[in-house]
């Protein structure tokens, strides 16, 4: 089994388990009642930001990973995800998942009431509609779906549901197998540099199959970045934003360390 498969399989538990605290029922009822009051019938639309941003940064509040271990234990939800609006960043990737990436739902919650308004990704392994909810429950404005853990015909149905409860999709593909998912038509499409089986990381997977994406998409390359330069590269490629973790969270400043990463591009 990789890792993937590992946390895929723990992941179809933790769902179960989550629907026995809050049935499906009533976190239905929560977000409708959230969607019809003045403050939760909209949310920020990531699509739009990444389009319009000179620097399309995703900066990322990641507090461990499967393979580096704890890169940011003592992270504060309320204090970092501002601190990347304060300094430029276009949206906020939040880590949701716990055993694995140290994540957590109260984690988007608490970058909300911190005063974090630019749109934020939930960060996750979604395998059941129940996690959409839980999406939007918490105050973000986008979900992550993964192809390599989804049928084509699973990925259609989250995606439906997604949009029904107004989030947009970030469509994330590694390969070129993986590409056909992109006629679903996400909101974004995300190639990622991280294998997630192995966790082998090249920059180069963006490169290699930005031109087989369609030229409409709005494109996202994940994981990996840690240069200006490369940025500047990949835009040129034709990618719209740059979703970017590990390169701020691992320093003791991330929201001065992204904004001297910002500096460089512009």
């Amino acid at each position: 089994m990789d890792i993937l498969e590992e946390i895929v399989a723990h992941k179809r538990i933790e769902v179960e388990q989550f629907k026995q605290v809050l049935s499906e029922k009533e976190i239905h009822q929560r977000v409708e009642t959230m969607m019809a009051s003045p403050e939760g019938s909209g949310v920020p639309s990531m699509k739009k930001a990444i389009s319009e941003s000179p620097t399309g940064i995703i900066a990322e509040f990641k507090r461990k990973s499967p393979s580096k271990g704890w890169i940011k234990e003592d992270g504060q939800a309320d204090i970092i995800p501002l601190d990347y609006q304060k300094n430029g960043a276009s949206a906020i990737s939040i880590l949701t998942d716990e055993k694995y990436f140290g994540g957590k739902d109260e984690f988007i919650v608490k970058a909300r009431q911190s005063g974090v308004t630019i749109p934020v990704l939930y960060k996750n392994f979604v395998i059941d509609e129940y996690q959409l909810f839980q999406a939007r429950l918490c105050g973000a404005s986008a979900a992550l779906l993964i192809a390599a853990e989804l049928s084509k015909a699973e990925c259609r149905n989250l995606l439906r549901t997604a949009h029904e409860l107004q989030l947009e999709v970030l469509l994330e593909m590694h390969s070129e197998e993986e590409l056909e998912y992109a006629d679903l038509e996400p909101d974004l499409c995300g190639i990622n540099n991280r294998n997630l089986g192995t966790f082998i990381t090249s920059v180069d997977n963006s490169f290699r199959l930005a031109s087989l994406l369609p030229k409409e998409a709005v494109k996202v390359s994940e994981s990996g970045i840690s240069n200006p330069a490369t940025i500047r590269q990949l835009q040129a490629a034709g990618f719209h934003g740059f979703l970017i973790g590990e390169c701020f969270m691992k320093v003791e400043n991330p929201g001065s360390a992204l904004s001297h990463f910002i500096k460089e591009i512009i």
